[in-house]
């Protein structure tokens, strides 16, 4: 049970949801001109702040884990949890995507997604078949730019010694079946042509190479070469080489005890035999380079895809809570500043974000983005460099940062009622070596971040001399209302690159 000094902590938290709300002085959306008007539009929206607000700050104690390990390597960490008779398990190798040969991209993904499509005892059918009896789940993943792979099955606690025994078979036994195989290449050739019909894709796919380079992260799919090339033998030797006792984490959290969950996984992952694992070495991340726009010109797009970015830090980094909050102020949310401004005041778009992405055991981005309509993209360009400017310049208000951190505890605290977060939070603390009551003092270390320390992680991660920007839209297309040319709009805020939509640069 979450111990907290709130009685409820869904209950309480309510004020701090509501703690934001907004109204415009027009009633409708005004299309913007090009990029003269600098911010000023922001006067029109309101911060009313009807609702109330709770200024305690949230204190909880998360439950710890029992943590133990098996003769053969593997860690386990059980939470017990007994508000419903479920049950949630999630292996993590410390092997993944970063781990992919470089002639062969997304091995680690198709290692993972084929786990389930056969093993030495059980058929892809009778697995499903097997699972779907149980009304349980059972799903594998190895998602680009993280450095695992993971497992993860749910269901019913009375159900858990079954669970574990087809986890422990798809982990420890697959075949690779080349019929299945296979059909799973054709379901990705598929989806890599879909894929690359979506601008923002192609927008996240640029971002990663120029920030990246020969790093790993610069990765964010499979290639049509690499689906065709990718042999049963080559996903035999990458389980062969990572899919190691010694290599993973098995967290646990649900309705079961401790002792007794610990006998069941000894009797299904105990003969699961350990050796050394290799992990690939990995080149040095590149130094920042210096600011450039790369626009990849996309005939017939009807809007602008624009990110806009540079590296941030990993996720046990003392920066990066500052540096979250900061984002939050930026553009972390609909109450933020990067939404009240192209979309509130200007209406150039739905929507408009930042984020901290891939903060791993590498440094992830922190990266900004929206798709504005084209007529709009000098001045949502124009927008998007004066909050960025602003929030280095200006100390951010006490009110403002205090609507933040509000909203950032309150996520938080609802994630609590969620089992499978709870459970990612202590597999966190294991995986990056956070200190064990980090979750707990969360809340406050949120709540203590200083308009000072705001400007301070701004100028350090919001590094306009190294801002990497990727736009993709119709370069023939309109970007203002003088009827310049996107490509020509972009070309006035900084070194532009061109590319076609397969990568060919045109420039």
């Amino acid at each position: 049970m979450i111990k907290t000094s709130l009685s409820k902590t869904s209950l309480r938290v309510l004020p701090l949801v509501l703690g934001v709300s907004l109204a415009l002085a027009a009633s409708a959306f005004a299309q913007g001109n090009g990029g003269e008007q600098h911010g000023s539009e922001l006067s029109k929206v309101v911060r009313l702040n009807r609702a109330p607000v709770n200024k305690e700050v949230l204190k909880v104690t998360l439950p710890k884990p029992v943590i133990s390990k098996l003769p053969n390597g593997l860690t386990v960490l059980v939470i017990e949890q007994h508000k419903l008779p479920t049950v949630e398990f999630s292996l993590w190798i410390k092997s993944g995507a970063l781990a992919d040969p470089k002639n062969l991209p997304g091995l680690a993904s198709f290692t993972a997604d084929m786990l389930r499509e056969g093993t030495k005892a059980r058929s892809s059918s009778q697995i499903s078949s097997e699972i779907d009896g149980l009304g349980a789940s059972l799903n594998a993943s190895a998602q680009f730019g993280a450095s695992y792979s993971a497992v993860t099955a749910s269901g019913m606690a009375p159900d858990s010694d079954k669970i574990l025994e087809l986890m422990s078979d798809v982990v420890m036994n697959p075949t690779f079946p080349q019929d299945e195989l296979d059909k799973y290449k054709q379901r990705q050739l598929a989806n890599i042509e879909e894929q690359r019909s979506n601008p923002s894709f192609l927008g996240r796919e640029k971002f990663q190479q120029v920030l990246y380079q020969d790093f790993p992260a610069s990765v964010v799919s499979a290639t049509p070469e690499s689906v065709k090339a990718v042999t049963a033998d080559d996903l035999r030797h990458f389980h062969d080489d990572y899919y190691a006792p010694g290599n993973a984490i098995l967290g646990v959290i649900g309705d079961v005890h401790a002792d007794d969950v610990a006998v069941l996984i000894r009797k299904h992952f105990g003969d699961w035999q350990d050796h050394a694992v290799n992990q690939p070495a990995l080149p040095p991340l590149p130094s920042p380079a210096a600011a450039k726009i790369y626009f990849i010109d996309r005939p017939d797009s009807v809007q602008t895809d624009i990110t806009a970015g540079d590296f941030a830090v990993k996720l046990n980094d003392p920066d990066y809570i500052p540096l979250f909050v900061m984002n939050r102020v930026v553009g972390g949310g609909p109450a933020a500043r990067l939404f009240l401004n192209l979309r509130e005041a200007h209406g150039y778009t739905y929507g408009a974000y930042s984020s901290l992405q891939h903060a791993d055991t590498y440094p992830g981005a922190l990266v900004a983005s929206t798709q504005v309509h084209n007529a709009v993209t000098d001045g949502s360009m124009t927008q998007l460099m004066y909050e960025f400017k602003r929030i280095r310049d200006e100390k951010v208000g006490a009110d403002e940062l205090g609507e933040a951190e509000r909203s950032i505890v309150a996520g938080f605290a609802l994630s609590l009622e969620e089992p499978a977060q709870l459970l990612t939070h202590a597999m966190q603390v294991e995986y990056y070596g956070l200190p064990a009551d980090y979750w707990d003092k969360y809340p406050a270390e949120v709540a203590a971040v200083t308009p000072d320390e705001v400007q301070e992680m701004a100028h350090k991660y919001v590094d306009l001399a190294h801002l990497q920007i990727v736009c993709v839209g119709d370069g023939k297309q309109p970007g203002n209302d003088q009827k310049q040319s996107i490509r020509d709009v972009l070309a006035k805020y900084g070194a532009l690159e061109v590319f076609d939509t397969n990568g060919k640069r045109l420039n």
